[in-house]
């Protein structure tokens, strides 16, 4: 009788902004009209783009130290959750590689720098809650990507160990804050916000993907 080949890996965690969701175009809209609201002009897409995945509270006080935090905050997400759920798209091939994940047995987590209220409309929007046994968000932790403990959050709600675990993301704050746990970082060949050099050092990814059903390819090496 043949053995059953043991995985290599029983858990896989996904980041939401840029890895399953196309947030991209609603979030840059976003900074646009916080900049044109305290600045009067709007700033460079580039500049914008090189602060994703970066909590939000953390870039508004860095591009913005000399105007208040929080009144930066409310115009940013009141103009945000407005337009959030009819901006977002899913994509493609995430759901079905989702539902196969699920089918094999995998277990299965969603971690994000993003609020509680804008994960659920992006996940209730396509009916995604049925694909995660645990989901983190901002509210969930006091330190966030790539401090490892937001991953370790989700690791200890999974009952999941770092070395049997795979982490899915866009930006290398997901990248690296997957090294800082000990789990095996990828890539998504979509991103728009890691330079070819970051891919090249040594911190960059474990892997990287271009279509989502390659992560499969991955799951069975």
């Amino acid at each position: 009788m043949t053995e059953k080949k043991e995985r290599r890996f029983d858990t896989v965690i996904f980041d939401f902004d840029g890895t399953i969701m196309d947030t991209n175009n609603v979030i840059i809209d976003s900074w646009q009209h916080t900049f044109r609201t305290i600045e009067g002009k709007e700033r460079p897409v580039e500049d914008i783009i090189k602060t994703f995945g970066e909590p939000l509270d953390k870039t508004m006080e860095r591009l913005l130290p000399a105007h208040d935090t929080q009144a930066a905050l409310d115009i940013y997400r009141n103009y945000h959750r407005d337009s959030f759920k009819e901006r977002i798209t899913i994509f493609p091939g995430v759901i079905e590689v989702l539902s196969e994940i699920k089918k094999r047995g995998y277990k299965t987590g969603l971690l994000t720098s993003r609020l509680a209220v804008t994960t659920a409309q992006g996940l209730s929007k396509y009916d995604l809650w049925q694909y995660f046994d645990a989901v983190v968000t901002m509210e969930d932790c006091k330190r966030h990507k790539p401090d490892p403990e937001p991953l370790e959050t989700t690791l200890k709600k999974l009952c999941s160990k770092p070395e049997k675990s795979i982490m899915l993301g866009d930006t290398m704050h997901d990248i690296t804050c997957a090294k800082n746990t000990g789990v095996e970082s990828v890539l998504v060949g979509w991103a728009v916000a890691v330079s070819k050099e970051q891919i090249k050092s040594g911190n960059g990814p474990d892997h990287i993907i271009e279509k989502a059903e390659d992560l499969l390819k991955i799951l069975e090496g």
